[in-house]
């Protein structure tokens, strides 16, 4: 009888559990929440400011005149700014346009022999380069080269000659860049101008005359924002 009655508790429990879970909602499923990876975009306009130091290249001279001496060229404090477009493509690399202008705080040479002076003196220095560069999310290394200028009015003497300065040359350099915000990115280069040879020869040639090489090296830091061309691309996992 016991046995009887045990059972029957049971078979009301179990049946009672089931109409409970019968009448419990059906479960509902989410789905896990869509990752966006942001794919950075480097195709654009863009514009921004540098500062950084300019240093002499070569410091040798030669001369036909025994008793002048020369300075090395000083180290120069830079700033200015930069314009330039880029296109990036296949889908790693870029390849894009700059122009670039620097002013020069003191980038003086001097030439003497005690009584005869010849200062050479650059106040800005400027470029239009192409670029070619590797990206890799928000980073990108490159690699540049193309024409430099800078002003005309360098060479000052004490006494009258003919002078011979180039104020066009070439330029080569590379750089890392680095996106750190939406449309903001920094940058570290490195540039080297070379404007030939540079030559004085003054009113009496066997009393003196002097011919050395022109060229700087430069170091700077910069930023840039960028009007990117369509907005940034988004990928979806």
């Amino acid at each position: 009888m016991k046995k009887f009655l045990l059972g029957t508790v049971a078979l009301v429990a179990l049946g009672t559990a089931s109409a409970v879970a019968a009448d419990l909602p059906a479960r509902t499923y989410t789905k896990a929440p869509v990752y966006a990876a942001p794919i950075y975009n480097w195709t654009g306009i863009y514009v921004g400011a540098h500062i950084g130091a300019a240093f002499g290249g070569d410091d040798g001279f030669t001369t036909t005149n025994a008793l002048l001496r020369g300075t090395d060229r000083d180290a120069a404090f830079l700033g200015g700014g930069q314009l330039g477009a880029d296109y990036q493509f296949a889908p790693n690399w870029l390849v894009g346009i700059e122009g670039q202008i620097s002013a020069l705080s003191n980038s003086d040479r001097t030439f003497t022999d005690g009584t005869l002076v010849l200062r050479d003196r650059s106040d800005w220095l400027a470029s239009v380069t192409g670029r070619l560069g590797y990206t890799w999310g928000p980073g990108l290394i490159y690699a540049k080269g193309g024409v430099a200028f800078r002003d005309d009015n360098g060479l000052a003497a004490n006494f009258p000659g003919v002078t011979n300065r180039e104020s066009t040359g070439y330029t080569v350099g590379g750089g890392l860049e680095y996106m750190f915000a939406p449309a903001w990115s920094a940058k570290v280069e490195y540039q080297y101008y070379n404007f030939d040879t540079t030559t004085a020869v003054f009113a009496d040639p066997a009393l003196t005359g002097v011919s050395y090489k022109d060229d700087l090296h430069t170091v700077k830091v910069g930023v840039n924002y960028r009007f990117n061309w369509g907005g940034p691309v988004v990928a979806k996992y």
